[in-house]
């Protein structure tokens, strides 16, 4: 008789209890997926909230690192430094409302 690694023959026919555990596991998956709360509902305003956090803080401080290796560059200082903040801003500001539209029109089904 050829066995497996569990010591068992593959051959046999499968334990009536080991049927009986996978049927009730399988219905208390399901019990608890219906009663667990949805995890989604959070997890999009994390995801826009975090967005926007990434577009009105990373824009001006990418342009200030850039404006400010400029600046050292052509001895400008701040000027360049302070364009591509605000420039930076702008693009921040920009982004915002092209997201914040993108999902006001996905919501109300446009």
């Amino acid at each position: 008789m050829a066995e497996d690694e569990t010591g068992q023959d593959p051959n046999s026919p499968p334990d009536a209890r080991l049927t009986s555990l996978h049927g009730r596991l399988k219905r208390a998956e399901q019990a608890e997926k219906e009663r667990r709360p949805q995890v989604d509902s959070m997890g999009g305003a994390r995801s826009a909230g975090l967005r926007v956090l990434q577009s009105l803080a990373g824009m001006p401080f990418g342009g200030a690192v850039i404006g400010w290796l400029l600046d050292r560059v052509f001895g400008t200082a701040p000027w360049i430094m302070l364009a591509l903040m605000f420039i930076g801003f702008a693009g921040g500001v920009i982004d915002v409302m092209k997201f914040s539209n993108r999902n006001s029109d996905q919501g109300s089904g446009k």
